[in-house]
């Protein structure tokens, strides 16, 4: 058996792509890492890779994680300027025996050293979307210092081949207007992302200062261990997760996670209102889902044609003053 499932509609065309690499038996790193740079090179999507939005000095810093569920073995990049696609120098870092998490200026002099092609990653229409919010802003006569917006579309993909084996990928550009330097969920292991090709694996996407506190990835898997399924496993997180900060600090950012075990079978939660995600398996054809809470239940239904034109569309659409 083999699948993937991965976080947003934006991780489509990348899936689709690399549905034929598990199909003909190839390895799920090939294709998770297939998922990512697929969504890195589309400058459509702001909150990943070449187009995502920028910190508050108008500097896109990406972040990227990789795991080998045979091995455990992890790469990440963080605060990472001017390169292309993040994901495959995280997946370069998770061969290291040594040095496996590197950031800024190191992530950087590493991605040099191993040939990756240094790549402006600040667009026209990213520095648009910047001095755009900087006008609403003033005109809505708020503190003059920018503030991050709610947006938190980090893409994360797992998935299982036919020989067993899992990974689990991130990427995401963070926060819009985030400070310099800061760092979400998205490349720390067991929060933003887990795999073991012995259980199963999984990532996260929304407020990464709130999925940190729960190491949702990990616990996930630790559920899946003990015997619970993937969507029992991931309702049962982010419900938890969720109330614990409520009760503690009476609020909690937006909480989404998707999972799938060594079967293939596949789970997802989120605290959010249509959340989208996309899901292949050998006996599941390619799917975007929305899903939605009731009574702490999730439930799934298929994307509409009106819904998945009107997505690509709201994200191409001009930018307007």
């Amino acid at each position: 058996m083999w699948g993937i499932i991965a976080t947003w509609r934006m991780a489509y065309e990348g899936i689709q792509a690399s549905e034929e690499i598990l199909a003909n038996g190839g390895h799920i790193g090939d294709a998770i890492e297939q998922v990512i740079k697929t969504v890195e090179d589309f400058p459509y999507y702001k909150s990943v890779g070449y187009g995502g939005l920028p910190n508050e000095e108008l500097q896109v810093e990406l972040d990227a994680a990789f795991m080998d569920g045979d091995t455990l073995d992890i790469g990440a990049v963080a605060a990472l300027h001017n390169f292309a696609n993040p994901v495959s120098i995280a997946r370069q870092l998770s061969q290291e025996k040594l040095n496996n998490i590197l950031v800024g200026a190191g992530a950087e002099k590493y991605a040099r050293q191993q040939g990756f092609e240094p790549k402006q990653m600040l667009t026209e229409r990213a520095i648009e979307y910047y001095f755009k919010r900087v006008n609403e802003l003033a005109l809505a006569d708020r503190q003059s210092e920018v503030q991050p917006y709610r947006g938190h579309d980090t893409v994360g993909a797992v998935g299982v081949d036919q020989q067993h084996t899992m990974a689990a990928a991130t990427s995401t550009s963070g926060l819009f207007m985030k400070k310099s330097g800061r760092v979400g969920d998205s490349p720390i292991v067991g929060a933003g992302f887990y795999a073991d090709s012995k259980i199963g694996a999984a990532t996260a996407t929304g407020l990464g200062e709130d999925l940190m506190k729960g190491c949702v990835s990990f616990e996930i898997v630790q559920m899946m261990k003990r015997g619970a399924t993937p969507q029992a496993a991931c309702e049962t997180v982010v419900n938890e997760l969720e109330q614990e900060l409520l009760e503690r600090k009476g609020s909690a950012g937006d909480l989404s996670v998707v999972a799938m075990n060594q079967a293939g079978e596949w789970g997802c939660a989120s605290t959010i209102n249509d959340f989208s995600f996309v899901v292949v398996t050998e006996n599941t054809p390619l799917t975007v889902l929305l899903a939605n809470r009731q009574a702490n239940k999730m439930i799934f239904k298929a994307a509409s044609a009106e819904w998945l034109d009107t997505y690509l569309a709201t994200r191409m659409a001009p930018i307007t003053q």
